[in-house]
């Protein structure tokens, strides 16, 4: 079979196309964060758009590894272009990483495996989980950062310095360092994540 003839071909195109685009408009969603001085949400987000990158590197070599280089892949597919404030960037962030792994990445995996590509298969459910979490960070940050949340808690946490490591117990983080005098937007970020 001439892989380039199949479906899993142009959704392996699609699915690198997408995460090219992820992990770009997650640096920029970090960069609005950095200008606002909340230093650890911008680090948060620079990791998740890390994460995009390598999903976009192992579909990739999974092209490679099946057609060889290639000149040019035509795909045809839509691409979210949404922006808005840090909070509301960061809905449309989770609601893109929801549709990945609730619709696109199970839909590529079925077709993959229908075509006898067990390895592309398992690698769009690999994903796919990442994307699953990566979803729950994106609902979390929002929902803090539209409500003013992001260092506070309902319970006392240890919250920590990232710049000099001071932790303090508290149901808030400071303003400002006591040790260092680094600015509350240096304080580590307190994720969510899927249970196991």
């Amino acid at each position: 079979m001439d892989f380039t003839q199949t479906q899993t071909y142009f959704n392996l195109a699609r699915a690198f196309a997408g995460e090219c685009q992820a992990g770009m408009r997650y640096q920029l969603i970090a960069r609005a964060a950095t200008a606002a001085g909340l230093t650890a949400l911008a680090d948060t987000l620079r990791t998740i758009a890390k994460n995009e990158t390598n999903h976009a590197r192992v579909f990739f070599e999974l092209l490679i590894k099946h057609a060889g280089s290639r000149d040019d892949i035509r795909v045809d597919a839509g691409y979210p272009f949404h922006t808005g404030t840090i909070a509301e960037s960061l809905a449309f962030a989770a609601e893109d990483e929801k549709s990945e792994h609730e619709n696109i990445y199970p839909s590529f995996a079925r077709t993959a495996r229908e075509e006898g590509f067990e390895d592309v298969a398992f690698k769009f459910e690999e994903v796919a989980k990442v994307e699953e979490n990566h979803e729950i960070v994106f609902r979390y940050l929002h929902e803090s950062v539209k409500n003013g949340t992001l260092y506070s808690a309902e319970h006392p946490l240890i919250w920590i310095c990232g710049e000099c490591g001071y932790m303090h117990t508290a149901k808030e983080a400071w303003k400002v360092c006591p040790l260092c005098g680094a600015k509350q937007g240096e304080v580590d970020l307190h994720l969510p994540y899927k249970g196991v």
